[in-house]
């Protein structure tokens, strides 16, 4: 997917042709994670700013100027499943090769996903591919602006970008936790858990553990190994990790060649959410390379 990824990519940065303030999370670092997933399912391009709408009703219901009503909300969250099972219907058995094509016609242990499950599938997939890669590409270049000599050194060396990007998602970490049940009883230095019981796990506070990483408040783009939990642990490991990883690697390779210069014009604003860590607003001025 690379290539087609780098295309998207230079598509983006190209629409900056001359000095211009820019909101970084919108202009910038969305369009490349919407493009990619949508282009994956083979979404028409007019469709692509509508499934962006209901991802975010969806993920900043609670953020006055993202949200909605949690009837809106509902809402977004029915038509957007309605348009999966739509798409899942007209692809079913059409032998094509795209995303959606390769889900619905899979059998799964002798089961094969049925429309109104890839429905739910659908909603999850495109939510899950717009927000949190946003969220990292933003944030992490957020933690390099406030660290020039850092911005330098990787504009220089792309090579580095990797480890430089695992340190990005350790620090800024796009979303704060999940919620699993307990299904036996057990206990955790000292607190008992009883099977049924809901356990929350702060993938952010885990990033900082001091048992686990040295330093943990030293923003180290060469750290290694760098075992964070930004991806979730486990069977519940993050499906699209590897694409979020190689869509920054390539957002980032791409930016610094296309820009010679990229300025904070305010301080970015955090999306209001107990769950989703990262900004809604981050006012830039981009200078293209000559």
């Amino acid at each position: 997917l690379e290539p087609q990824v780098r295309k998207i990519a230079r598509e983006v940065m190209a629409q900056v042709t001359q000095p211009q303030e820019v909101n970084f999370v919108e202009s910038l670092a969305g369009d490349l994670p919407t493009a990619v997933i949508c282009s994956m399912l083979e979404i028409p391009r007019d469709k692509w700013a509508q499934i962006r709408h209901w991802s975010d009703l969806q993920t900043s219901g609670s953020d006055p100027d993202l949200g909605g009503t949690p009837d809106e909300v509902n809402q977004a969250s029915i038509e957007m499943g309605t348009y999966g099972f739509q798409l899942a219907c007209e692809r079913k058995d059409q032998g094509g090769d795209d995303l959606i094509s390769l889900l619905i016609n899979q059998q799964v242990e002798g089961h094969q996903v049925s429309e109104m499950e890839f429905a739910s599938l659908f909603i999850q997939l495109t939510v899950a591919g717009n927000e949190t890669t946003r969220g990292l590409i933003s944030s992490g270049m957020y933690e390099l602006l406030k660290r020039p000599a850092l911005y330098k050194q990787l504009k220089s060396n792309p090579q580095q970008l990797p480890l430089a990007i695992e340190e990005m998602l350790r620090w800024t970490c796009p979303l704060h936790y999940f919620r699993r049940t307990a299904t036996c009883d057990t206990q955790i230095r000292g607190q008992r858990i009883k099977a049924g019981d809901r356990v929350v796990m702060l993938y952010s506070s885990a990033n900082f553990d001091e048992d686990v990483f040295a330093d943990p408040m030293t923003f180290d783009i060469t750290r290694t190994p760098n075992p964070h939990m930004a991806f979730g642990h486990g069977i519940h490991l993050c499906l699209g990790a590897n694409l979020a990883r190689m869509e920054a690697r390539v957002f980032f390779e791409e930016f610094f060649a296309h820009f010679s210069g990229i300025e904070l014009c305010a301080e970015p604003v955090f999306i209001r959410s107990n769950s989703i860590h990262g900004f809604k607003a981050m006012p830039v001025l981009l200078t293209p390379a000559a």
